[in-house]
């Protein structure tokens, strides 16, 4: 077989050694006929047998060596989708493209996202892919505005609802008159074939026409879908009619049958295909409302300073460094910073949290979230894409355009599915034509029908990513942002979750939590003599100090004379009282008697704090305890975590002594402490290496090596670009609570969509059977092609409402 040339855009390479590395691991593969990297241009040139090597294989041996294939990703919404067998005909046809490392579409989103090696292909190759597979791609990206997203769909459902409409009216006097030797009262050209004929033809071919389409569509390009079925189904029951009513001598005489047609059966088929795909659509809208609301929360104009002027302006007018006023209740327009006043804010509709946060001077606020009491100016830091809302959406799409482990199944069964039931259909013509009783070319006919049309591959593609949509629509309500929909599957089969201590279950700064006075002083004079002496300082438990004593409002005098005993403490006047603040050691070198405070130092000590020793004139004054505190939620994130069932453990670099006590708190039993940066990623890979699915959580840049390694990475209370793209889930606040709403939510969502995967195949398996006759021989009970169209219309919509029911789940707490 001739060799395929390949153009690989290589990322991480700094020299001569990374060229032969990478050229050996190219080298290496099977069907690889040559292999050549140059370092200049970052770019591996290799020919290989696309029959023994395929272009994922090649793209995870460099990724594996260390290196990263620089891949574009592009969206695509694709329109005439309808079933599972029509994503799977995509998929094949964008991955049989030259440069396409991976191809997933989603029938929920109706949209296809695409990695491919820029050098290799182009956008308009795989537009020119989707079209010759037969489907339409259309030119409104995948970000479009909104109201450009939606005005489509809005089109598409209208053209539906009309077909369905004109379908309703004709068919019922159809139905009416198929029944006319049950109504006496009946004119006979009611139910007279001609009559029945004239109603049903623009049924057949108008409202149906979009089956036809599908059918033709799929003729020309060798493949079968949904519409495949209903076309023929329903075309088989139209034409014998015809045949019926224009030469009803051909099956009297070469059948001995009685004349009847089925005009009823064709036209209530299709108007009950046409009322299902129409309920579908209106339920598949409401999977994308969390989206919407998003999308909504933007607001539409700012109020910004230019040249000293305030004026109302578009806010895609706004730009990077422009002022802006936000009065008391607006919407923030963009993310920025305030420089001028004070106001309090509402941000749940970003974190998820009901509360309102105080916001002054140097405080980052974001976009969309609600003024509610004080005016400020703000500088604007990020804005249009660039904003933490439009990451939000960015991130909530790409979720849900996003293909869970679990849909391989489904997938698998769908590329196979149409293909398997017409030569099912088929089959059960021939057993009833050959032996069924007389008329047994109407049995076998009806038979036919029944199962051509009671087939459902829409329920299989319908039944993960709808769950996903919502599920991931829902997180992001809450505030948590699910990478993609294999983080939401993963996240399901944890067994253990490795919380970080610092920033994830503290507040990731040092507080005064004690203070103890000797006798001749109070607890005042300490923090105050403290502060003073420390005002100074930058060392993080005297910033802590200060910050005590002003929040209880002390005065804080000046201090002279200041000296710095590094590792140890400090000694300045105040006032005229020479104060010395520090540790045990500092106080013994000086000869301080402590008396009474070093046993509660002792007992502060093991109790997870850090004690500092306040003396005045060489006598020990009291004694104040700094420590990092726990998050107002932490024990109970703790316990709502335990109650799914998962193995707790705390990670810190501390002391274990200082670990222990904090792990004590929060009901935590083991506790992996003294832990440097470096090693946290190696804790992880000992913890897997046991067999278990580990959750790191951390601050998602400190902690990054360690959430890369972990099977999933959560990064809490970021919001930050860094944390957003190097996590698999984002908590968008810093309570920790949401890890557990997380965890709930991945079991909500993987319930639903293995419920959903249940009832897909369960009907399928049961009712092609039964639609074939399976029953008749034992019960005499046999399924009318109409009563399947029902049955078929109604498995779709009800795959679709059983994931539209995670739009209602109330997360429980501990």
């Amino acid at each position: 077989m001739e060799a395929q040339r390949l153009d690989l855009p290589i990322g991480g390479m700094h020299c001569a050694g990374c060229v032969a590395r990478v050229e050996k691991v190219l080298q290496d593969l099977p069907g690889v006929q040559e292999a050549q990297v140059n370092l200049a241009t970052e770019t591996a040139t290799l020919h290989y047998e696309p029959a023994t090597l395929t272009l994922d294989q090649v793209v995870q041996a460099v990724q594996a060596s260390g290196y990263q294939v620089r891949l574009e990703h592009t969206t695509i919404p694709v329109k005439g989708m309808h079933c599972a067998g029509c994503v799977a005909t995509i998929e094949r046809a964008l991955r049989s493209v030259p440069g396409v490392v991976e191809a997933q579409v989603n029938l929920a989103t109706e949209q296809t996202t695409v990695a491919y090696v820029p050098t290799s292909v182009e956008v308009s190759t795989l537009r020119q892919a989707i079209t010759r597979a037969g489907y339409e791609p259309l030119e409104l990206p995948a970000d479009a505005d909104l109201a450009s997203q939606q005005s489509v769909k809005v089109d598409e459902m209208q053209a539906l609802q009309r077909r369905f409409l004109v379908s309703l009216g004709l068919s019922l006097p159809v139905v009416i008159g198929s029944m006319g030797a049950m109504l006496s009262w009946m004119p006979a050209w009611l139910s007279h074939p001609l009559w029945l004929c004239a109603l049903a033809t623009p049924i057949q071919f108008w409202a149906g026409w979009p089956f036809y389409q599908g059918l033709w569509s799929t003729l020309k390009h060798r493949t079968a879908d949904m519409n495949t079925l209903i076309a023929l189904g329903t075309s088989a029951a139209y034409l014998y009619s015809v045949i019926a009513t224009f030469l009803p001598g051909l099956f009297a005489v070469g059948h001995g049958l009685h004349v009847h047609v089925y005009y009823e059966t064709s036209v209530v088929i299709i108007t009950l295909i046409l009322l299902g795909r129409l309920l579908e659509a209106r339920a598949r809208g409401q999977t994308s409302a969390a989206i919407r609301t998003l999308m909504g929360l933007r607001p539409k104009t700012a109020r910004v300073l230019r040249n000293g002027v305030a004026e109302d302006v578009p806010v895609e007018a706004v730009k990077t460094s422009d002022l802006v006023l936000v009065r008391p209740g607006e919407q923030i327009p963009v993310d920025g910073r305030i420089v001028e006043g004070h106001s309090t804010l509402d941000e749940s509709m970003l974190t998820g949290e009901s509360l309102p946060v105080e916001k002054a001077a140097g405080d980052e606020v974001f976009g969309a979230t609600l003024n509610k009491t004080g005016s400020f100016t703000l500088l604007a830091t990020g804005v249009g894409s660039q904003t933490v809302l439009a990451q939000i959406i960015r991130l909530v799409q790409e979720a849900q355009g996003s293909k869970a482990p679990i849909q391989r199944l489904a997938d698998y069964v769908a590329s196979i599915f149409v293909p398997a039931v017409l030569g099912i259909a088929a089959l059960t013509f021939v057993i009833w034509a050959l032996f069924g009783p007389a008329p047994s070319f109407t049995f076998a006919l009806l038979n036919c029908v029944a199962v051509l049309i009671i087939a459902c591959p829409c329920s299989l593609g319908l039944a993960t990513p709808t769950a996903i949509m919502v599920g991931t629509g829902k997180g992001a309500e809450l505030g948590v942002l699910f990478k993609n929909a294999s983080s939401l599957e993963t996240a399901n089969k944890l067994q253990v979750i490795v919380l970080d201590k610092t920033g994830t279950l503290t507040q990731g700064k040092p507080a005064v939590t004690d203070i103890a006075a000797q006798r001749g002083f109070t607890e005042a004079d300490v923090l105050r003599l403290a502060a003073s002496a420390e005002r100074g300082s930058e060392h993080p438990l005297g910033e802590a100090i200060v910050e005590a004593a002003r929040a209880r409002g002390l005065t804080l005098a000046e201090s002279q004379d200041f000296q710095a005993m590094p590792g140890h403490g400090i000694r300045t006047t105040v006032g005229t009282q020479t104060v010395l603040v520090g540790n045990v050691q500092c106080m013994q070198e000086a000869r301080v008697a402590l008396g009474s405070l070093r046993e509660a130092a002792e007992a502060l000590a093991s109790d997870g704090k850090t004690p500092v020793y306040v003396a005045v004139h060489g006598r020990g004054a009291g004694l104040i305890a700094v420590a990092d505190t726990l998050k107002p939620h932490a024990k109970e994130a703790v316990e709502a975590l335990r109650a799914l069932g998962l193995e707790v453990l705390m990670m810190t670099g501390d002391h274990q002594r200082t670990a222990a006590a904090i792990g004590r708190k929060l009901g935590i039993d083991r506790v992996l402490a003294e832990v440097l940066p470096e090693e946290k990623s190696q804790q992880i890979q000992q913890l897997q290496a046991t067999g278990k699915r580990v959750a790191m959580v951390g601050d998602g840049i400190n902690d990054a090596p360690a959430l890369a390694q972990a099977d999933v990475g959560i990064a809490i209370g970021t919001g930050t670009d860094v944390a957003m793209e190097a996590a698999d889930i984002t908590l968008m606040s810093g309570d920790v609570r949401g890890i557990a709403t997380a965890m709930y939510l991945s079991h909500r969502t993987m319930r639903t969509i293995k419920q959903n995967l249940f009832w897909a195949f369960v009907y399928n398996i049961v009712g092609i059977p039964i639609a074939a006759g399976l029953l008749y021989p034992v019960f005499g009970i046999l399924l009318n092609p109409m009563l399947a169209a029902v049955a078929m219309a109604l498995s779709s919509v009800s795959v679709v409402t059983n994931s539209l029911r995670l739009r209602r789940v109330h997360v429980p707490r501990a």
